[in-house]
């Protein structure tokens, strides 16, 4: 049932997570959800920009600025990439307001390296926030959907996560971003294929915006300009991922988008290409002439951001 008050939209009444939405992209999906009647669910660990400390403000200021619109949102500062602070993510969900209807995985950090000057712990971090803490809130969440299906409920969950073109091409001195975002898209397809049955779309999108992670590494592209559409400004990411939470993108699922300014795309991802059979064991010698061939019949894959040309 749909509660009196609040705003409307094309997600009046649906109950959503937002992680990572204390500042930059997730700030502006968590606020355009309660702008379209979602009662939102505000999650940030309150960190800096590679991962230290913590602070609940970030998370509480955009709650703030939620119930100053005339929406609802709670706040929840516990950590993605820990099992027991995910379970308690989902359950801060269903203690709130009853249940969880849509889930975006945003949360995030940069700690960037060449791969000559990478430390295992820089690896480790990486890869425990960005794609740990994608798994951790799905699986809870997958688990809520379930036993809401198979108590005879009919679902309508989405989950939205966040890669990135570092995962869909590679970036240089990104090598633990890269893997964990093209992780990301592949857990994408996966969770797509499984929780179909429970009544859940999974999609990611790939978003090119003005965030702590970009505006330094990228300060030129990501400038402000003087005066137009800004085409850096993380609001433009929201539409997308709003409409994707709603109930009305249910025939649409493990698909990634890339979105930046007020262009969406979609990526195409990995697929079979050419192939030839010998119809037996190969030579070594043999294989140079059949991967030359193959060489030429496929595309280029595109650049590697960031790479010499």
């Amino acid at each position: 049932m749909i509660p009196l008050g609040g705003l409307v939209g094309i997600c009046t009444g649906r109950v959503v997570i937002v992680t990572g939405a204390g500042r930059g992209i997730g700030r502006q999906h968590a606020l355009e959800f309660a702008r379209q009647g979602a009662r939102v669910v505000v999650n940030d660990l309150g960190t800096s920009r590679d991962g230290g400390g913590a602070s609940p403000g970030p998370a509480q200021e955009v709650v703030a600025e939620i119930e100053a619109l005339g929406g609802q949102a709670v706040a929840n500062c516990d950590d993605v990439s820990d099992w027991a602070g995910a379970a308690r993510l989902v359950k801060t969900a269903v203690s709130a307001y009853g249940r969880l209807d849509t889930l975006v995985n945003n949360a995030g950090f940069l700690r960037d390296r060449m791969l000559v000057s990478m430390t295992e712990q820089d690896w480790d971090d990486v890869i425990r926030v960005h794609l740990k803490g994608h798994f951790l809130p799905l699986r809870h969440a997958a688990a809520h959907w379930r036993e809401r299906s198979k108590a005879g409920e009919e679902v309508s969950g989405r989950v939205i996560n966040t890669s990135s073109g570092a995962g869909l091409l590679g970036s240089v001195g990104q090598a633990g971003y890269s893997a964990a975002k093209s992780g990301i898209a592949a857990l994408t397809q996966v969770a797509a294929a499984e929780l179909a049955r429970y009544g859940v779309t999974v999609n990611a999108i790939a978003p090119a915006a003005r965030t702590r992670m970009t505006e330094e590494v990228f300060a030129a592209t990501m400038a402000r300009p003087e005066s137009g559409f800004d085409p850096m400004d993380p609001a433009n990411i929201a539409p997308l991922v709003v409409w994707l939470g709603s109930a009305h993108s249910g025939h649409v699922t493990g698909r990634v988008f890339e979105v930046e300014g007020g262009t969406i795309s979609l990526a195409t991802g990995w697929r079979h290409g050419p192939g030839v059979d010998r119809g037996a064991r190969w030579s070594p010698e043999e294989v140079g002439a059949a991967v030359a061939g193959l060489l030429e019949a496929a595309p280029a894959p595109g650049p590697v951001y960031g790479a010499a040309p």
